[in-house]
């Protein structure tokens, strides 16, 4: 008798919860389910809700006010929004723009989505009417919900019908309708290649791409991200993440979902780390992940005793540097553990759980991907651009860049998927992350990696953010300059940055001296990484006219 995708997906998600610490087993034995037709929020969420009364959802707002929705809860009223985007003349593969804030919206709209096999944008909440026009014209999208307070964000667009939450508009279709909708909706077949999520990626080097990806892909591709966070059924799962990107997905949905967990969600109007820290203790989290930015702002408070229940704390997005981690250990005797990932795949490469954590390593690939570092010729080498096998190609990678053809053939060719991340791997297959292809500079011929001097940086007292871009030199091709932000209170001077110069060279080997420092706020993407970027061509421009900035310090003026 043949297996129901049900069972073949709860063999894949079983295997991994079972031999969760034994990495070797995992990688080895680990095999993604073959599926044809699949429907994960049919085949998967609504067997698994059925009758459960376990919270599924659990929203804390700013003002400590909650809302708990259980297992089956979530699937009755997903039907019902699902019934409600058909009566609204939603079809398969119609195209959905989410621009919303942390809300139950959220994740009744990705339910139903699945079920009716319509396609999901998400958009950040801070996306400009510029970007948001973007969106809608590259996606084509004919249907858009968002709540008041983002209504005069959206433009003026024939033939979208527009879906208002919390609120009323005679020009919008208003959002609770669906909870009065008894409606059966009509089960949409879909198979597991059809597309599901339109991704417009963070952008930190270039425009923005639009990847999809399939009803397999996200929902059983971030299997590897529930083994990578360590999420066990029961769990109550953390994730720090705004909507609109794909982290929200990994970690507020798919990943908690798929192990059977709680998923919670603080709605605040602006991240407090003191607020976040207290609620860790108050709702006793097992489960952690934030980026980089959200653990550089808790080490700046108190961060106290740990917090009872907490197993597991990760970080995702970018790379976090080893001086976070370590006053995060010394004060709740937890290991932040590294992941690495992109908009592209799911989790791919990862400390996972019970393993040996070396510091400044991202940690070895994950269960159903297998990994190589290429030089420019396509040969595997000790140091390159971190690139996935597609002779084993992972169920969790994406179909492609939806309008970019050639951008897709480019990145996979020669039997692989090369992400563009630059990085080494040790002896013992530990990868150490080096930086974005476009990030990593030559300076007297040497090749420097942005990550480790900022690295260093960050571990100055006064220093909250750094970035390291190259400035161009006749001599050296290029030195390196660090863009800082100081901590609060701490006032940009020359005394402060003749200490951290100094700091810097005691810390550094010449070859990576960094001879230039400038203060300023860091300009990021509306996902909150680090535009490196925006400030090469500022500092190309500035050393091409000769000129200094008002907050500019160079090496050379102390020596």
């Amino acid at each position: 008798m043949s297996k129901s995708n049900t069972q073949k997906f709860q063999e894949a998600r079983d295997f991994l919860l079972n031999h969760r610490l034994d990495y070797d087993k995992c990688v080895t034995e680990f095999k993604w389910p073959e599926l044809q037709e699949f429907n994960w929020a049919r085949d998967w969420f609504d067997v698994y809700a059925q009758n459960s009364t376990k919270t599924a959802l659990w929203i804390r707002k700013d003002d400590g006010t909650d809302i708990k929705l259980s297992y089956q809860e979530l699937s009755e009223r997903s039907d019902r929004v699902a019934s409600f985007l058909q009566g609204l003349g939603v079809i398969p593969g119609e195209r959905i723009i989410v621009l919303l804030p942390n809300v139950v919206p959220i994740w009744e709209l990705m339910l139903a989505s699945i079920k009716v096999g319509a396609i999901l944008v998400p958009t950040s909440t801070l996306a400009t009417k510029e970007e948001i026009q973007d969106r809608l014209t590259r996606s084509g999208a004919k249907f858009l919900v968002t709540e008041p307070s983002l209504v005069s964000k959206v433009p003026e667009t024939p033939g979208l019908t527009k879906i208002l939450f919390g609120g009323t508009d005679k020009n919008w279709q208003n959002y609770e309708d669906a909870y009065s909708s008894n409606r059966k909706y009509y089960h949409a077949k879909t198979k597991a290649h059809d597309p599901l999520l339109l991704y417009f990626t963070s952008g930190t080097t270039s425009k923005a791409k639009l990847v999809q990806h399939t009803h397999q892909s996200y929902p059983v591709g971030h299997l590897s991200t529930m083994y990578w966070i360590g999420i066990q059924e029961n769990d109550l799962h953390q994730n720090i993440s705004s909507p609109g990107w794909a982290k929200h997905a990994w970690s507020s949905f798919f990943a908690p979902f798929n192990a059977g967990a709680t998923t919670l969600v603080h709605d605040y109007a602006r991240f407090n780390a003191q607020n976040s820290i207290k609620l860790l203790h108050d709702a006793k989290v097992n489960t952690l992940c934030a980026p980089p930015t959200v653990w550089r702002m808790m080490i700046l408070e108190d961060l106290g005793l740990k917090p009872l229940q907490l197993r597991e704390i990760v970080s995702a997005g970018e790379p976090l540097n080893p001086e976070v981690i370590e006053k995060v250990e010394n004060s709740w005797g937890l290991q932040i553990r590294d992941g690495y990932g992109q908009s592209e795949t799911t989790a791919q490469i990862g400390n996972s759980p019970g393993q040996t954590i070396k510091p400044g390593s991202m940690g070895r690939p994950l269960p159903g991907y297998k990994i190589s570092l290429l030089d420019s010729n396509y040969e595997v080498s000790k140091e390159g651009e971190v690139s996935i096998h597609l002779d084993q190609r992972p169920l969790s990678l994406m179909s492609g860049y939806v309008d970019d053809l050639e951008k897709t053939q480019a990145v996979m060719q020669k039997g692989f998927y090369r992400t563009g991340d630059e990085a080494m791997i040790d002896d013992d297959g530990y990868i150490f992350f080096v930086g974005r292809g476009d990030d990593v500079f030559k300076s007297s011929d040497y090749r420097i990696s942005p990550f480790e001097l900022e690295s260093v940086l960050i571990e100055h007292d006064a220093i909250a953010e750094a970035a390291i871009v190259p400035s161009p030199d006749p001599l050296r091709t290029n030195l390196a300059k660090a863009y800082v932000t100081l901590k609060p209170g701490i006032k940009p001077s020359r005394e402060i940055a003749e200490k951290i110069l100094k700091f810097a060279k005691d810390a550094l080997p010449p070859y990576k001296r960094i001879r230039k420092i400038e203060f300023q706020d860091l300009p990021k993407t509306i996902s909150g990484k680090i535009r490196r970027v925006e400030l090469r061509k500022a500092e190309a421009a500035k050393v091409a006219k000769n000129e200094k900035g008002e907050q500019e310090y160079f090496l050379s003026d102390f020596e």
